[in-house]
C-alpha cells in the first residue's frame, strides 16, 4: 500500500512537470521564430540598402574614370594635327621618323595606339608598325576627319569580337587637307579592372548597343537580350533558387545563377549609360550572421532550460556529475593541447618568416641567372658577327660589315626585349596581345640562331602549311621559346655522327609546331621543365631555358611538352590557340 501511494504521488508530480515542459518549449519555438522572422526583414531592408548606397558610389567612380579617360584623349589629335614634324613629314612624303615621333608621345599620352593618315587614307606612320600600308580611306574617322573642322569621335565593331574607340582630326597644312591623325582610346582597360569585382559592369551607347562590359558574350547586344533569364531545367534547380531567394528583395537580375541589384547611371557623354549589377550574396552573409547568432541564442536557452529540469531527478543529477568529471577531464586536455598549439604556432612563425627570406633570395638568383642565360645567346652572335665586320672591314668590304654590324643593333635591340620579358617572367603581368604569324616567327628564330647554324653540321628540315598560321600572342615572347628549343636541340645532337633537327608546323584545332631532334632523348620528362633543372656539363646552361618557355607558353594560353621519340632523340612540341581562318590548308614539307 506504501509503494502504491508513493508511486501515485510520483505520477501526479511527474504529469504537471511534462505539461510545463512541453507549453515552455512550444512557446520558446514561437519566440525563436518571430524573433529570426523579424530580425530577417529589419537587416535585410538595413543591409540592402546599404549595399545599394556603395553601388551608387562604385557607380559614380566608374563613371568619372570613363569622362576623365575620354577628355584626355580628346585633346591630343588637336596638339597632334599642328605638329611641324608630323605636317612636313606629310608635305615632303618622308615619314622614315614620323613612327618613331607617334612612338614616343603614346606612353605619355596613355592612349592605345597613334596612326598618320595621308590625304588618301594610307597609314603612313603608327605606333604598332605592322599597321603601316593599311587603307582606311572608307572608314569612319577618316571619312568624318576630313569632312568636319572638329576633332571627331568613332566607336567601330571589331571583327574579332568588341569596340574600338578613336578620336581623329584632319591635318592640314596651307589651306588643305594633307592627312589625318587618329588616337585609339584605351577603354579596354576599364573591363580588365573591373574584371575582379563580384558583379558586373556594362556601358551602352546612345542606341542601348552594350560597347563596354565585364561579360564578353554581351558586347554588341542590346541588356535586354544580354539578360535575358533562363529558368531552371529541373524541378530540383527551381527548388534551390527559391530556398535562395525567400528572404531577399525581387532581384532586378540574375547572373550565373545569382540574383543581382541592377543600378543604372548616365555618362555625360554621347548619351552613354553605365549600369552595374551588384550580388546580394553579400547581404544575405552578414544577416545569416546575425540570424546564425539568435539562432545560437535560443538554443542556449534550451539547453539551460533542460539542464534546470534535469537537476530535478536523482539519475540526472549522478548523470551530470559523472558528465562534468568527463568535461573537466576534457577541459584540461583541451588546455594542453591548447598550450601546445600556441608554443608550435610560435615556432611556425619564426619558419615562416625564415621560408619568405629564403625564397626573395631564391626569386633574387632566379632572376640573375635567367638574365644570364638569355643573354649568352645574342652576345655569342654579336661576337661572330663583331668578327666577320672586322675581317670584312679588312678586306675592304664596307657595305657588307655595315649588315653585321645592323644585324649587332638589332641583337642589342632583342636584348633590351629579353630583360624587359624576364622581368615579366617574374611578375606575371598582363600583356596587349596581337596576331603572330607562327612561320615569321620561325624564320626570325633560325635567323636568331644563324651563326650557331653556321659552324654545326647539322641538317634542318622544315615542314610548313601553305597558309599562314597565325596566334594571338607577343611575337618576341614566341621567339624566345623557338630560339630556347632550338638551341636544346642542337645541344642534343652534339654527340650524334648525323645530327638533324626537323621543324614542323601545323594547324588544327591549336596551332602546333613540334621540334625533333635525334639524339640520346631524356631520361626524366617529370623535372624537365623545373628550374635548374639540366643535363648539361657545368658551364654550358643553368637549366631556366625550358622553364622560362613553359612559363611564356602558359601565359599565352597555351601548353609546351616533351616527349622521346619513337626512334630516338626528343620531340617538343608548342600548342598555342590558333586564330581560325575560313581555309584549312595542308601541309608541305620543305627541306634546308
Amino acid at each position: 500500500m506504501a509503494a502504491n501511494g508513493s508511486s501515485q504521488t510520483h505520477a501526479r508530480r511527474s504529469a504537471p512537470l511534462s505539461w510545463r515542459v512541453r507549453t515552455a518549449l512550444l512557446i520558446l519555438v514561437a519566440v525563436a521564430v518571430v524573433t529570426v522572422f523579424v530580425t530577417n526583414s529589419l537587416l535585410t531592408a538595413r543591409f540592402t540598402e546599404t549595399t545599394k548606397n556603395r553601388a551608387e558610389l562604385r557607380l559614380a567612380l566608374y563613371s568619372g574614370n570613363i569622362i576623365s579617360e575620354v577628355r584626355r584623349n580628346a585633346i591630343v589629335p588637336q596638339l597632334l594635327a599642328r605638329d611641324p614634324a608630323l605636317l612636313g613629314a606629310l608635305n615632303s612624303a618622308d615619314y622614315s621618323q614620323s613612327s618613331q615621333r607617334l612612338i614616343s608621345y603614346v606612353d605619355e599620352i596613355g592612349a592605345a595606339s597613334l596612326m598618320l593618315l595621308d590625304r588618301d587614307g594610307r597609314t603612313v606612320a603608327a605606333t604598332d608598325r605592322n599597321r603601316l600600308g593599311e587603307a582606311h580611306r572608307s572608314m569612319p574617322y577618316f571619312v568624318d576627319a576630313v569632312r568636319s573642322n572638329a576633332t571627331v569621335f568613332t566607336v567601330i565593331e571589331r571583327e574579332a569580337g568588341g569596340f574600338r574607340f578613336t578620336y581623329s582630326r584632319r591635318m592640314e597644312s596651307q589651306g588643305s587637307t594633307v592627312g589625318v591623325i587618329v588616337v585609339e582610346v584605351d577603354l579596354a582597360k576599364f573591363e580588365r579592372a573591373w574584371a575582379g569585382i563580384s558583379g558586373a559592369v556594362l556601358i551602352t551607347d546612345s542606341a542601348g548597343t552594350i560597347i563596354l562590359a565585364t561579360e564578353p558574350r554581351w558586347r554588341g547586344l542590346t541588356p535586354e537580350a544580354a539578360l535575358e533569364r533562363q529558368s531552371p531545367a529541373t524541378a530540383i534547380e527551381r527548388a534551390i533558387q527559391a530556398t535562395a531567394d525567400w528572404t531577399a528583395q525581387s532581384a532586378d537580375a540574375y547572373l550565373r545563377g545569382e540574383a543581382m541589384m541592377r543600378i543604372d547611371g548616365r555618362i555625360p557623354f554621347r548619351g552613354w549609360t553605365l549600369t552595374t549589377f551588384t550580388t546580394y550574396a553579400s547581404v544575405r552573409e552578414r544577416v545569416n550572421a546575425v540570424l546564425a547568432l539568435e539562432i545560437m541564442f535560443f538554443a542556449i536557452l534550451a539547453a539551460l532550460a533542460f539542464y534546470a529540469l534535469s537537476r530535478r531527478t536523482a539519475l540526472r543529477m549522478a548523470l551530470f556529475q559523472r558528465e562534468s568529471a568527463e568535461l573537466r577531464a576534457l577541459n584540461a586536455r583541451l588546455q594542453r593541447e591548447i598550450s601546445e598549439r600556441e608554443r608550435v604556432q610560435k615556432n611556425l612563425a619564426v619558419a615562416e618568416q625564415s621560408l619568405a627570406q629564403s625564397s626573395k633570395l631564391a626569386a633574387l638568383g632566379e632572376m640573375s641567372a635567367a638574365v644570364s642565360h638569355e643573354l649568352n645567346q645574342p652576345l655569342a652572335a654579336m661576337k661572330t658577327y663583331l668578327a666577320g665586320a672586322r675581317l670584312l672591314l679588312r678586306r675592304n668590304r664596307p657595305d657588307e660589315a655595315m649588315t653585321a654590324f645592323h644585324r649587332i643593333d638589332d641583337l642589342i635591340g632583342r636584348m633590351g626585349a629579353i630583360t624587359q620579358q624576364l622581368k615579366s617572367y617574374a611578375r606575371k603581368g598582363q600583356q596587349v596581345f596581337s596576331p603572330v604569324d607562327m612561320a615569321e616567327a620561325l624564320a626570325s628564330a633560325l635567323s636568331m640562331m644563324e651563326p650557331q647554324l653556321k659552324s654545326r653540321r647539322v641538317k634542318i628540315a622544315r615542314i610548313l602549311p601553305d597558309e599562314p598560321v597565325r596566334v594571338m600572342g607577343d611575337r618576341m615572347r614566341i621567339e624566345q621559346v623557338l630560339v630556347n628549343l632550338l638551341r636544346n636541340a642542337l645541344d642534343a645532337t652534339k654527340s650524334v655522327d648525323d645530327p638533324q633537327v626537323e621543324i614542323i608546323l601545323a594547324a588544327g584545332e591549336t596551332a602546333t609546331l613540334s621540334v625533333r631532334d635525334n639524339g640520346h632523348g631524356i631520361a626524366d620528362l617529370e623535372s624537365l621543365f623545373e628550374p635548374f633543372y639540366t643535363t648539361k656539363q657545368a658551364g654550358d646552361g643553368v637549366g631556366l631555358g625550358l622553364a622560362i618557355s613553359s612559363g611564356i607558353v602558359n601565359d599565352l594560353g597555351g601548353r609546351l611538352m616533351a616527349r622521346n621519340g619513337e626512334q630516338g632523340g626528343a620531340v617538343f612540341e608548342m600548342q598555342l590557340p590558333i586564330l581560325m581562318d575560313s581555309n584549312e590548308t595542308e601541309p608541305t614539307r620543305a627541306a634546308e
